[in-house]
């Protein structure tokens, strides 16, 4: 069984929520019909302005029956909904009026929607940018009890079984913090360790990557690596996870015996813990495309409930898998 396979499996056997806040976009309609055919929800729900939707529809030859429509302008949820966006954002000098007239943007919307438990997951991000998408989840879902900072991760399946969980691995973080700081470096590690567990069904095995192997290098950027290392270590003992190492180190048994002896990690990790942006951004795509590995993110994490972004180029099924991942996360939270 595929990733994407698995993924859909534990979507239906998940029977939860979704919402995609782009209920005008094309590929999302369509995306959305195929969820609902396939079962992989309990609900699809589109915002958007009812008679827009409709018309989109019609458009691609889509039948909306089983899927609903939430027209935010009309709801009879905006009042309440209005309330805990002008709660929410008082402190940053938010009116009620504001609020009142800001919250039926449909990103907003549909992050209101998973707040309020309307709906359990949400997917966007084929017509708006990242940064919108992520904007509207941090004023509105915010991040889990205890994490500062959202982060995302990649699902690397490769078919290098020796290696990782199968030949699949956690990669992180390759779409949202540029150059992470030691405590964010060490809330993405966390966050990834349950990714781990949520994607690829096994015990996390985290490896926090540098140039440098257990001290073959010294320098500023591998303090920073060693800093989240201990950071972690010290608030998740149990967690399998160790650093600083270099990528052969962590995942190549015969490696990790002449570089990293006595760790509980190298040469047996599944989730890579990138030191920048720029390093986990190149190291995806290399794999993807040298290795022809199948890449599936970027996924958030670290959000108080599941909220994922597309990709503006994505296609109807790049939008279904996303939806059938965050389901998934739905479930495992």
């Amino acid at each position: 069984m595929t990733f994407a396979e698995k993924m859909k499996a534990q979507a239906i056997a998940a029977n939860k929520n979704l919402v995609l806040a782009e209920g005008t976009e094309l590929r999302t309609i369509q995306a959305a019909r195929k969820i609902i055919d396939g079962k992989l929800a309990k609900s699809v729900m589109l915002v958007g302005n009812t008679n827009a939707v409709k018309e989109a529809a019609a458009s691609v030859n889509t039948s909306l029956d089983g899927i609903t429509i939430v027209d935010p302008e009309k709801s009879e949820d905006r009042a309440a909904f209005a309330q805990e966006y002008y709660e929410l954002r008082k402190k940053k000098g938010m009116t009620e009026e504001q609020a009142n007239e800001g919250i039926v943007e449909p990103l907003r919307w549909g992050a209101m929607m998973v707040r309020m438990g309307k709906a359990d997951a949400m997917v966007a991000g084929a017509e708006n940018t990242t940064g919108n998408v992520l904007l509207a989840a941090f004023h509105i879902i915010k991040t889990k009890p205890g994490i500062k900072y959202a982060s995302s991760c990649f699902v690397m399946a490769t078919d290098k079984e020796e290696y990782g969980a199968n030949g699949s691995f956690i990669f992180a973080d390759c779409a949202t913090i540029p150059n992470p700081t030691a405590e964010q470096l060490a809330e993405i590690a966390e966050a990834s360790a349950l990714s781990c567990k949520t994607f690829l069904n096994v015990e996390p095995r985290v490896a926090m990557l540098s140039y440098s192997s257990k001290g073959s290098a010294k320098g500023d950027l591998v303090d920073k690596v060693v800093t989240a290392t201990n950071m972690v270590k010290e608030k998740l003992p149990e967690l399998k996870l160790d650093g600083e190492l270099q990528l052969d180190a962590a995942i190549v048994p015969s490696v990790a015996k002449s570089k990293a002896a006595g760790s509980s990690v190298a040469g047996t990790a599944n989730t890579l813990i990138f030191p920048d942006l720029q390093a986990g951004n190149i190291g995806y795509k290399l794999v993807q495309r040298l290795a022809g590995a199948e890449a599936y993110g970027p996924i958030l994490q670290g959000f108080a409930k599941p909220i994922s972004d597309l990709s503006r180029g994505c296609s109807v099924d790049d939008i279904v898998i996303t939806s059938a991942i965050t389901l998934a996360q739905a479930a495992a939270n």
